[in-house]
């Protein structure tokens, strides 16, 4: 069985590839477990190489733009893509010639070569509650909220919706979309994703760094854990698409916290660690952004097909402590 990840070489991809391998198998065409012999991560840049010594893992390095590769990338051998790779939401707002080439032409690329195919392969698609958005929006959006997205990256994940929807309702791919919260925390550096805040409140004071966090205290956003999210790509993934119904798109489930409680939750779980200074200084265009964003999501479909959100914010931190920092001292 050949998988292949888009954005491989990202951090949740990066995941997603560790726990793939560590299970090592997914679901087929025909809903039985198969074993996984070649996982290709594709990015821009390539995972660490410290990561990839498993001799079942490919990597490939290129343009999501890239018509000749992706086509050779998805071929018959194919099972099943993860499409995870994309211009995230600042960069798309910022640049929106790059993110209608990456997140809608490489989204359109990835389908034709899905396609092409003469077995339709298993689609997993990153969406993003970003699809979401408008003066009227519900402090919590549900799966009956109506998408009205007011930046160029959820019009492109909105966009990219329907056409999982309709390349799977013509049978071309088994296509499934996840909407997902802001995923916190993420290790390394900061990104150009309007909600890197998120994570960089919590990650810079764990490492003894001070941060200026550019929103109030008291905007709210929905988030999941990495830990959860990898979970949840993977439950989607070996679902029977018959279980979903018409709409191939699902509302994953966000716990709703303040950056406030992100702060008070560091100081419950980070043990003897020297904490860095946090001090809010605020950016006025990332407010606006945040603040056309749900504060959190709830969805009866997605409980009802198995999936779990994280229980509160200490688990998250506590879950980065463990995961990426040696566990607590």
């Amino acid at each position: 069985m050949k998988v292949v990840i888009t954005g491989g070489g990202g951090f949740i991809g990066r995941k997603l590839a560790a726990k793939l391998l560590r299970q090592g198998t997914l679901a087929g065409a025909d809903g039985a477990q198969r074993q996984i012999d070649e996982l290709v991560l594709f990015d821009m840049t390539p995972p660490p190489a410290d990561e990839t010594t498993d001799g079942r893992i490919r990597v490939v390095t290129g343009d999501l733009t890239d018509r000749d590769l992706i086509t050779g990338l998805i071929d018959a051998d194919t099972a099943s893509v993860f499409h995870l790779a994309a211009v995230v939401s600042a960069g798309a707002e910022a640049d929106f010639e790059l993110g209608y080439q990456v997140n809608l032409d490489g989204t359109r690329l990835v389908l034709e070569a899905c396609r092409a195919q003469p077995q339709a392969p298993r689609l997993v698609f990153a969406s993003s509650i970003a699809v979401y958005g408008g003066r009227e929006i519900p402090d919590v959006v549900e799966d009956a909220t109506p998408l009205m997205p007011q930046t160029s990256y959820g019009a492109q994940k909105a966009i990219g919706e329907l056409l999982v929807n309709d390349y799977s309702r013509k049978g071309y791919i088994d296509g499934r979309a996840l909407r997902l919260p802001t995923i916190v925390v993420r290790p390394g550096k900061p990104n150009k994703a309007a909600s890197g805040f998120a994570s960089s409140i919590i990650r810079e004071p764990l490492n003894g760094i001070d941060f200026e966090c550019p929103v109030r205290p008291e905007s709210e956003m929905a988030v999941m854990s990495p830990r959860t999210v990898v979970d949840a790509f993977m439950h989607m993934h070996d679902l029977d698409a018959e279980g979903l119904g018409d709409s191939r798109a699902l509302l994953l489930p966000g716990l709703r916290v303040s950056q406030a409680e992100s702060v008070a939750a560091i100081g419950r779980v980070a043990g003897n660690r020297k904490v860095g200074r946090i001090d809010f200084k605020i950016d006025p265009d990332i407010q606006a952004i945040v603040d056309n964003w749900p504060k959190g999501s709830h969805s009866a479909r997605a409980e009802a097909l198995g999936f779990k959100g994280d229980a509160s914010m200490d688990d998250i931190v506590q879950a980065h402590i463990e995961d990426e920092l040696s566990g607590p001292l």
